[in-house]
């Protein structure tokens, strides 16, 4: 039975993973998720903007559940570094970030460990006042192997992240928000209907505007700044190019 769920509400399409009890990031459902990824970046017509939920009470996802391959630990027994499960677990992510719509991760509760970076990996994030972020690899002897290590600094500054992957302290939501873990808090009550018509806000603009806009902020992010600002020029040309201006605003 799948743990994915894709609904689509007008231009937003909102993808909940559920996993009782505890909403562990299930390694077996990564091919799926992946697929699910693929699909939706063919749809940018019909979503405009993708939200990643949780569909436990209390979760956004947890941490990557190894209880089936506790030997990943163990790495004094293995000839190799590298998995081909933890390497699809970097494949989803890469995926995530690379989709061509604007992502939101949408976190009413616990987002640790994987489940973070599923979050970091989303082009933007929205909270509950009951949501609570971690980096939790450290208290169990580990770093980050998803990507938190690179994303977060990226996000909110080395020392912050320094602080959340060296410590695996909970930063919960309003702490979140102010160093920029967070773009904001949305009311528990209605959690989701708030995030649509966030995401909504969002959606009401140019699809291949706002396509061209992530791809410039994705592509920037990884450039010496002087290679970003060629970057961008080079997008923002290709895409008037190729889109049909009236009255000064392009067609949605």
């Amino acid at each position: 039975m799948s743990k994915w769920n894709v609904d689509y509400h007008n231009s937003v399409a909102l993808v909940t993973y559920s996993n009782p009890p505890d909403n562990l990031l299930e390694i077996t459902s990564l091919r799926e998720i992946g697929e699910i990824f693929d699909r939706l970046a063919g749809e940018a017509d019909r979503a405009k903007v993708v939200i990643i939920s949780g569909g436990r009470d209390g979760y956004f996802i947890d941490h990557l559940d190894i209880s089936a391959r506790p030997d990943w630990f163990r790495v004094g027994r293995r000839r190799e570094w590298r998995s081909p499960e933890f390497e699809s677990l970097l494949d989803v992510f890469h995926r995530l970030e690379e989709i061509p719509q604007p992502t939101i991760a949408a976190i009413d509760g616990l987002a640790a460990g994987g489940g973070s970076e599923i979050a970091l990996a989303c082009t933007l994030r929205v909270g509950s006042p009951r949501a609570r972020l971690q980096q939790s690899e450290i208290l169990a002897g580990v770093i980050p192997g998803g990507g938190g290590t690179v994303r977060l600094p990226r996000l909110v500054g080395p020392g912050i992240a320094a602080e959340v992957i060296l410590s695996g302290r909970v930063f919960q939501a309003e702490e979140a928000l102010r160093v920029g873990w967070l773009n904001a808090i949305l009311p528990t009550e209605g959690f989701i209907d708030n995030s649509l018509r966030w995401a909504e806000s969002i959606a009401q603009n140019s699809g291949p505007a706002l396509i061209a806009a992530k791809e410039s902020i994705k592509d920037g992010l990884r450039l010496p700044f002087h290679e970003a600002i060629v970057r961008e020029r080079d997008i923002s040309l290709r895409h008037m190019a190729t889109t049909n201006l009236v009255a000064g605003e392009a067609q949605k």
